[in-house]
């Protein structure tokens, strides 16, 4: 009894509770307090501003079907800055805010492998301009260590198996999140149950399968096809993308697993794992902001659309014989 009773002494009775509300928050604040929620919060703010300008440009700028997938794509990283500034006022809303986020980004993913082919010309031209060619597939995050793998050519069929390989997570990342915060309501679902009898020990493991089976077909097309939309900044674009995924996702688990193992102590009125769900809001709402200037700068402009006809595939392949015909005029 003795041991228990110090144990209640030294840990802080809030280091126990569940989120405090938005009010205990405020309650709480001091000046540097009040000067970083304020300052967050108007960078989420501008974030959502430049988005929605960027919006209006490209619809009025960019043709369908075109103009919709930059859209989804370039509203990732505020999107998820809008929801992680709500989960830094309202920590109790944090499952919301993170389905909201994570089904979003979900979409992105699939919208990306679209935008690799709408810069190009859309499907047609896509399968137009490769027709013929072999694409490899021994690339991350399944199988680049997996040189032996054969090279695939590419048709229609590849093309459908491509998209469909994307879009799954789109709407299984989608359908599980709703269920995560069903079960959420009813108590049933808790990140820090690590028991077999727990179902996030179930849902999230899968839920890694299902990412990592989506992102390898983009990484397919991407290093396939990367080469020939460098007119389109896709290499810069691409990264923004990856950045968006190494932030949101792994950034974010390895700072709760830090709270639930207990190295990211506890703050009253936080407790560790609400302090740990707080600090990861306040780093995404920072990062997110720099990403949403930078895809400003790469999506809010327009291009001239690139050829992807045979006559082009014909010149590249007959180069050589197109610039040596001058001379030999020439000298003629």
């Amino acid at each position: 009894m003795d041991m228990e009773e110090a144990l209640n002494i030294t840990i802080h009775p809030s280091c126990l509770q569940e989120p405090p509300l938005a009010i205990d928050i405020i309650k709480e604040l001091d000046v540097f307090g009040v000067a970083l929620y304020s300052l967050l919060t108007l960078m989420s703010t501008l974030s959502l501003l430049l988005y929605l300008e960027e919006c209006v440009f490209v619809y009025r700028n960019i043709p369908s079907p075109k103009k919709t997938t930059i859209m989804w794509v370039s509203g990732a990283a505020p999107v998820i800055s809008t929801m992680a500034c709500f989960g830094m006022w309202i920590p109790k809303s944090t499952m919301f805010t993170d389905m909201t986020s994570n089904s979003y980004f979900a979409v992105v993913v699939y919208k990306i492998l679209i935008l690799l082919i709408e810069e190009g010309g859309g499907s047609t031209a896509f399968l137009k301009r490769n027709a013929g060619n072999t694409f490899r597939i021994n690339t991350g995050p399944c199988c680049c260590c997996c040189p032996c793998l054969p090279r695939v050519p590419v048709t229609r069929r590849l093309l459908v198996i491509l998209k469909l390989g994307a879009l799954q997570y789109a709407i299984l990342k989608t359908v599980l999140s709703i269920i995560s915060v069903i079960l959420w309501t009813n108590g049933n679902f808790d990140l820090s149950d690590l028991e077999i009898t727990g179902t996030a020990i179930w849902i999230n493991p899968f839920i890694g399968v299902l990412t990592i089976t989506s992102l390898w077909p983009v990484a397919i097309v991407f290093m396939n096809t990367n080469s020939t939309l460098r007119g389109v900044k896709i290499i810069p674009k691409y990264a923004m993308y990856q950045l968006v995924l190494v932030l949101s996702q792994l950034q974010t688990s390895i700072i709760n697993i830090l709270a639930l193992d207990g190295t990211i102590a506890c703050s009253p009125p936080f407790s560790s794992s609400a302090r740990g769900t707080m600090l990861s809001q306040q780093l995404m709402i920072v990062e997110m902001f720099i990403i949403t200037l930078v895809n400003r700068s790469l999506y809010h402009r327009t291009y001239d659309p690139l050829s992807f006809d045979h006559n082009e595939t014909d010149n590249e392949q007959k180069g050589k014989i197109i610039l040596q015909e001058p001379q030999g005029e020439h000298s003629a």
